[in-house]
């Protein structure tokens, strides 16, 4: 173990019978309820549990920002700083939380394209911190940027700090988010699914930085569904359901030695090499199955086809970046391509260039051994059913204003001749595939659940029957019950459908459990591609090799 006894003399953090509910049309909602931890000087304490367990809602609670209609009550909720001062945190007002923020009690959220200001720069969003607590002044605050961006893996900073939050991948935006949050050396950093857009040599180094924060006395308190996560960077571990703390202690006896029925649920929800072939839910979302069958491939033209394919951006300073260099691969029908590589290697836009979102600038995308990606757009436009997409991202990619049904129909409106009644049906018909019921089609994307819009934009994206899917992250912000669904409901609907897949991930236990095949990326380039044991039991590229080290002790299942 990383603590010993005299460690934690004092907590940084304590909280004690902490509830937090919100005010609804059905009466109260008790988000968090009598929960209680510390978090001492020296560790990383991990908050683990599905959406909607209170995880997100304690950690804002922590930093004041649990919402206007928030009920906070707890016996005590306490902070020590820098001062060596006790906080009742239950008695900050407004100025007194901005004090405190960011100075004495880091917060990163999530969702880094919200959090960050579109119309500011990368550097004047990490330097805010360091000018509102008046840490830095002058040049100075231009070189602890850029070395909180190097600190956090964002590589080329001084380019970086020119660009707005929209001009940068999902990775590096978390990044810069991170970095922004360590920039006043907090004593406390809270940290909200702090890696869940981040690959895995990303993911590791980031990790690296809130491990060495912890050693050199800072706490943190790390809330997150990846539970290889915790087991890599955390010493203590407290699970969490339906607002209350069901089983806690040392990351150790809590991943190996589970003693709570939920807790022995999420381990076994996680995909790997030992879960490749079941279904990680136990049957069939479709039947009855309990053993996932192989699925037989159809070599002949294959469904989507990349040849030599090529395409460069220039970056701010004028230099060209090639994010997708000579590229040729493939998909048959009925397999799942796997596609790996670090955050800005060229998955994204190679999953573009694939869906004829952008043009390569050498090369060409075949589309069933047809031209695809030189066709003029309205050439295409026939021909746009037949490859559709699931997004990272649904609620951001949904129109707010529609509910489910109009979502549902909207591509069948643009590809289909269907009357409004044969729409509305085949809706229907289209929930009931992915396991949702009819009675959600009144409602908007908002009042859903994450599983639930993830779900809907695979009903979506199966509207029109295509051939191929492109699945850009599509389960990474999901935790890991939720995404053991979705991930089991789309091998179900391949298996149905002998739809074809190219799958994008940054998670490798995913990718492993998903695919036939895998190709690996980096820089733009394809560097090594075969079978999914091939790549992960003999890899022949040193990147490959560098990319599967990084991948912690995942705890696939408990003794």
């Amino acid at each position: 173990d990383r603590m010993t006894s005299e460690t934690f003399q004092q907590p940084l953090l304590q909280v004690a019978q902490l509830s937090v509910s919100f005010p609804s049309p059905q009466g109260l909602i008790e988000a968090v309820n009598a929960l209680s931890f510390d978090v001492h000087a020296g560790e990383v304490l991990a908050l683990v549990g599905e959406s909607g367990s209170g995880k997100s809602v304690t950690a804002r609670t922590l930093v004041g920002l649990a919402g206007a209609g928030a009920a906070v009550r707890a016996e005590s909720l306490i902070l020590h700083g820098h001062d060596g001062l006790s906080q009742n945190l239950l008695a900050c007002d407004a100025r007194r939380w901005q004090q405190l923020r960011g100075r004495e009690i880091g917060f990163v959220l999530q969702d880094a394209l919200t959090s960050l200001d579109p119309l500011r720069r990368i550097g004047q969003e990490v330097a805010e911190p360091l000018l509102t607590h008046r840490l830095e002044r002058g040049a100075a605050v231009r070189e602890r940027v850029a070395e909180l961006l190097t600190q956090t893996g964002i590589p080329d900073p001084h380019n970086r700090m020119a660009q707005y939050a929209h001009e940068l991948s999902g990775g590096l935006r978390q990044r810069a988010l991170i970095a922004s949050a360590l920039a006043a050396g907090p004593r406390l950093l809270i940290a909200d699914e702090p890696t869940t857009a981040l690959d895995a040599t990303v993911q590791k180094q980031v990790l690296n930085v809130f491990r060495a924060l912890a050693d050199a006395g800072h706490g943190v308190l790390l809330i997150t569904h990846d539970l290889s996560v915790v087991a890599d960077i955390a010493d203590r571990v407290v699970v969490m359901r339906q607002g209350k703390a069901v089983e806690s202690g040392k990351v150790r006896q809590v991943l190996h030695a589970p003693q709570h029925p939920y807790t022995r649920r999420l381990l076994a929800a996680i995909p790997s090499a030992g879960t490749r072939g079941t279904w990680l839910t136990g049957n069939d979302p479709l039947g009855q199955t309990v053993v996932r069958e192989n699925i037989s491939t159809d070599s002949t033209t294959p469904v989507l086809a990349a040849d030599n394919v090529s395409l460069a951006y220039f970056l701010p300073d004028g230099r060209r970046l090639q994010a997708v260099n000579q590229v040729t691969l493939e998909v048959a029908q009925g397999e799942t391509l796997g596609i790996v590589g670090e955050s800005g290697s060229g998955k994204t836009t190679l999953g573009k260039l694939a869906l004829a979102l952008q043009a390569p600038q050498q090369g060409e995308i075949l589309l069933a051994g047809q031209p695809w990606s030189r066709l003029t757009e309205r050439q295409r436009q026939p021909l746009r059913s037949r490859i559709q997409t699931i997004v990272q991202d649904p609620l951001g990619s949904f129109n707010p204003q529609y509910n489910v049904a109009q979502l549902l129909q909207q591509p069948l409106r643009l590809h289909t001749t269907l009357t409004a009644a044969d729409r509305l049906s085949r809706a229907q018909a289209l929930l009931a595939l992915v396991g949702l019921s009819p009675d959600l089609l009144t409602r908007r994307p908002a009042t859903l659940s994450g599983g639930q819009r993830q779900r809907i934009a695979i009903a979506q994206a199966l509207a029109c029957e295509p051939d191929i899917l492109i699945c850009d992250e599509p389960v990474s912000a999901l935790d890991v019950t939720t995404q053991a669904q979705v991930l089991d409901l789309l091998v179900a609907l391949q298996r149905r459908l002998h739809l074809s897949m190219l799958f994008i991930s940054h998670d490798l236990g995913v990718v492993q459990h998903m695919s036939h095949r895998i190709a690996v990326m980096k820089d733009g380039d394809v560097v090594e591609s075969g079978s999914v044991d091939q790549i992960f039991r003999a890899p022949r590229h040193p990147w490959t090799r560098q990319l599967l080290s990084a991948v912690g002790q995942t705890p696939l299942r408990y003794n």
